[in-house]
């Protein structure tokens, strides 16, 4: 059994090289439709912020942990009282407490909705517990927030044994909409009309293999070329047929004369 030896050609190979200046070329010879795609994705998002998403208000209540019985110098009681915050992170959030709280309140929801509007937060290296709650209706938001707080607090001292954490804060209602955020987002959408026209651009480039040049015979199909003839243009076409008319025309007036 013999071996042959089989040459391959650089071009027909599987690998796709990407000319960056051609490619840059072709970005800025298509830019006007690189601009319509942004104008489209920039509007559309403005719009669907502007007049159809409905604007949601935050309101945050604040509460301090910390046991009245200890010493503030003492490092093991502030270590417990960082430790604690997380305990009453899980207290707040559940079932018990927001029962309460849409019991109180008289308020049209489960504890699974309400819950998704509420955001506990704990800054780094303290002892003080954000409850943040989101709602369309600045004033209802407030006041889910402080009744949380106030709940929250009973339910600690009377079912962990502790000292009730002291309420800081209580929301507010003057706060602008924290969403949705119409500026961000209309420039996040222009940048995702961006990357789709230049995505498209670029697959288009890289996936077109019509020969155009002699580079390209000589690229793609491995062929050297010997000559090249012009193309024939509509505007040539045209032209040589009025140079036919006009010469036809000539001949006749002199064969009349």
């Amino acid at each position: 059994m013999s071996n042959k030896e089989t040459n391959i050609h650089p071009s027909q190979s599987n690998v796709i090289t990407i000319d960056l200046l051609e490619l840059t070329r072709q970005l800025l010879f298509q830019w006007k439709l690189i601009v319509l795609l942004m104008l489209i994705c920039g509007s559309a998002s403005y719009a669907y912020c502007r007049f159809y998403a409905t604007p949601l208000y935050a309101s945050t209540s604040g509460l301090y942990v910390f046991s009245k019985s200890t010493s503030v110098t003492s490092l093991a009681d502030l270590q417990i009282g960082s430790s604690l915050t997380k305990d009453y992170e899980t207290v707040i959030t559940g079932r018990p407490v927001l029962d309460r709280v849409i019991m109180r309140l008289k308020l049209d929801e489960t504890y699974d909705t309400l819950r998704e509007k509420i955001a506990i937060s704990n800054p780094s290296d303290s002892r003080i517990l954000y409850i943040t709650v989101t709602d369309p209706d600045p004033e209802q938001a407030k006041e889910i927030a402080d009744r949380t707080a106030s709940i929250a607090s009973t339910f600690i001292s009377q079912k962990m044994d502790q000292d009730p954490p002291s309420i800081i804060q209580t929301g507010y209602t003057d706060g602008p909409p924290v969403s949705p955020r119409t500026m961000r987002t209309t420039v996040v959408a222009l940048m995702i009309g961006f990357l789709l026209a230049t995505a498209y651009i670029t697959i288009q480039y890289v996936t077109n293999d019509t020969v155009m040049t002699p580079e390209d015979v000589q690229e793609k199909l491995g062929l050297n070329v010997l000559a090249s003839l012009p193309l024939e243009t509509s505007e040539s076409r045209r032209g040589r047929s009025r140079r036919r008319k006009r010469s036809f025309r000539n001949s006749s007036k002199r064969k009349v004369s």
